[in-house]
């Protein structure tokens, strides 16, 4: 029987970048390493798309490429370290590096380590990477070779892919630094999102995951827009591809209640990626969120009466500055209200320039981490229940990798990556990625289910 693959300690912000391509004899080539979130992981793909289209072949390691980008993270201070130290082993595997992603928007933060990267860029700034390349390493393309595929460089396997449907956001949580370094809510027109998802799915995508940092904000920021909410349309549109449309980032307004007759409908799985972060009004006030988890359950009852099927995600900090052990039960409390389905956890730290840093009253480490093991020991409690429920229910499932031990799958319920995984141990070896199947559960554990193939749709 395969192991477990989501521990409760899963950072639910880190992606990685999985690239498989041949080389031309005498191609330049560009290796690639992307940290961070899904969004990023896109600019990743844009950045390669382009460099791809010019003739650069992609490396998926250091020592077979001519230069490396390292695509950074500097969303929480260990995801600095952990950029600094991706930077320091492409400059020791392949000795010329260009550095882009948000860490990028802190040049300095970078050079101050590592002076001899060739160059440092912010995050989405496409032209200032091309340029930086080119610098480092001209192009040679080879135009009767070098053909682009249609859905362009992807970095995620054929059969889902990450689609972004803006930059940004407007809020101001005292712990975020995100609008500081990407910015304010930016929404790419919805033509230009539906003609990408439109091109993924004739290549292949299976599954479509919609990101952005406030997903259920889309189209808030055109001025001229023709609805209140362009969310709900797009939506919609994107249903009608025949994909899964997986909803990621959605933060909790009032409006997010007329994405679910969509999910009860099909057209989107119903599923929801909402931030909650915390339940005590305080706390909440401290972060500066909205402190209405009262009225969060309300929606939460709502959401389950009008799609009984739904899957809630969200992640959550504990150890904020301030944070009682009132508080923290309160959220413990409203867990078990709550009930979700898919939860991760953060021990809050500090990151330069984020205003939660000034707050009095932090928590020490040692309370930080036991706060998060009996919060991630109550969260796996729910996720053990729930999922044995499951036992007995046909269900539909994505084939994510085959190997010789098992077929790894995701039924709706489960985002690549984040959430668990279902297994086929037997009679599974005529199954290839991107099959959709149907299986009976005969078998749950903490995070995942194994099944038993029913057949192929």
């Amino acid at each position: 029987m395969p192991p477990m693959q989501n521990p409760p300690d899963l950072r639910p912000d880190l992606a990685r970048a999985r690239v498989t391509e041949t080389r031309r004899d005498g191609q330049p080539t560009i290796g690639m390493v992307s940290l961070g979130c899904p969004k990023a992981l896109v600019d990743s793909e844009r950045i390669l798309t382009r460099l791809r289209a010019e003739g650069y072949g992609i490396s998926p390691d250091y020592s077979g490429a001519d230069a490396v980008i390292v695509n950074t993270c500097g969303f929480l201070d260990s995801a600095k370290a952990e950029s600094l130290e991706a930077i320091g082993e492409a400059l020791k595997e392949n000795g010329r590096v260009i550095v882009t992603g948000c860490l990028g928007a802190e040049p300095e933060y970078i050079t101050g380590t590592h002076p001899k990267v060739l160059a440092v860029t912010g995050p989405h700034q496409y032209e200032q990477v091309l340029d930086a390349v080119h610098g480092a390493v001209p192009p040679s393309p080879d135009p009767f070779v070098d053909l682009l595929p249609g859905s362009g460089v992807k970095l995620t396997p054929r059969h889902y892919s990450y689609l972004k449907i803006s930059e940004g956001c407007n809020h101001k949580c005292k712990f975020c630094i995100i609008p500081d370094m990407r910015g304010l809510l930016t929404s790419r027109p919805q033509r230009a999102v539906l003609r990408e998802a439109e091109k993924l799915v004739e290549a292949g995508v299976k599954e479509l995951l919609v990101i952005s940092q406030d997903t259920s904000a889309y189209g808030t920021d055109w001025k001229d827009r023709d609805e209140k909410f362009p969310i709900l349309s797009l939506a919609r549109e994107l249903g009608q591809f025949g994909a899964w449309v997986r909803m990621h980032y959605v933060y909790p307004y009032p409006h997010v209640r007329e994405l679910i007759p969509a999910m009860a409908e099909g057209l989107v799985l119903p599923y929801l990626d909402i931030p909650f972060q915390h339940a005590h009004p305080e706390t909440l006030k401290r972060m500066a969120r909205p402190a209405a988890a009262a009225r969060t359950l309300d929606e939460i009852a709502a959401w389950r009466s009008d799609c009984p099927d739904i899957t809630l995600r969200s992640t959550f900090i504990v150890g904020y500055p301030g944070e009682t052990e009132d508080e923290f039960q309160t959220l413990l409390d409203w867990m078990d209200e709550a009930q979700l389905d898919r939860v991760g956890c953060f021990k809050y730290e500090n990151v330069e320039g984020a205003r939660s840093n000034v707050l009095p009253d932090h928590v020490p480490e040692e309370v930080k981490q036991d706060r998060w093991e009996r919060f991630m020991e109550k969260a796996q409690a729910i996720s053990e229940a729930k999922l044995e429920a499951k036992v007995g229910q046909t269900l539909q499932v994505l084939v994510d990798e085959v190997d010789e031990d098992a077929a790894t799958c995701r039924t709706k319920a489960d985002a690549p990556e984040i959430d668990g995984n279902l297994f086929i141990d037997e009679g599974f070896e005529h199954l290839k990625p991107g099959d959709m199947v149907t299986v009976e559960v005969d078998e749950a554990g903490e995070y995942d289910l194994w099944g038993r193939l029913v057949g192929q749709d």
